[in-house]
C-alpha cells in the first residue's frame, strides 16, 4: 500500500474513532423512522412465525419487539422500514420462488372463476 493511501486510511479510522467517542460530529446522519412491528405484521396478515422467517429473525426476537421490551436496530430497523413502505418488494426479494408460485395461483384462480 502506498504511503499516501495508508495515511488516508489511518486518518479515516482516527476520524471514525473520534465520532464514536463523541469528540466529533459525523458529516451526515440518517434517521430511520420507527415501525410498529405488530401493526406491520398484522397488516401483512402473517403469523409471528411466518413474519420472523420472512425477515430472518427468531420468533422470540419478534415477540420482544412487539411487546416493547426491545427495539429493532441497524439493518433490521431499515428492513422493517422498507417492509412497511413496500412489503411486496421485501417478499419478492427474500422469497422470489414463493412470489412466483403465488402469482401463478392467483392467475389460475382468475382463469377458473372467469
Amino acid at each position: 500500500m502506498k504511503d499516501e493511501a495508508f495515511q488516508e486510511l489511518l486518518d479515516s479510522v482516527r476520524e471514525g474513532g473520534a465520532i464514536l467517542r463523541g469528540e466529533k460530529k459525523p458529516a451526515r446522519e440518517f434517521e430511520v423512522p420507527e415501525v410498529e412491528v405488530a401493526q406491520l405484521r398484522k397488516r401483512l396478515e402473517l403469523s409471528q412465525q411466518k413474519f420472523a422467517t420472512l425477515i430472518g429473525i427468531s420468533v422470540r426476537t419478534l415477540q420482544e419487539w412487539e411487546q416493547g421490551r426491545r427495539r429493532p436496530r441497524g439493518p433490521a430497523k431499515v428492513l422493517l422500514h422498507v417492509a412497511n413502505s413496500n412489503p411486496k418488494a421485501v417478499i419478492e426479494a427474500v422469497h422470489p420462488k414463493e412470489t412466483k408460485r403465488a402469482t401463478r395461483r392467483t392467475a389460475a384462480r382468475r382463469v377458473a372463476s372467469g
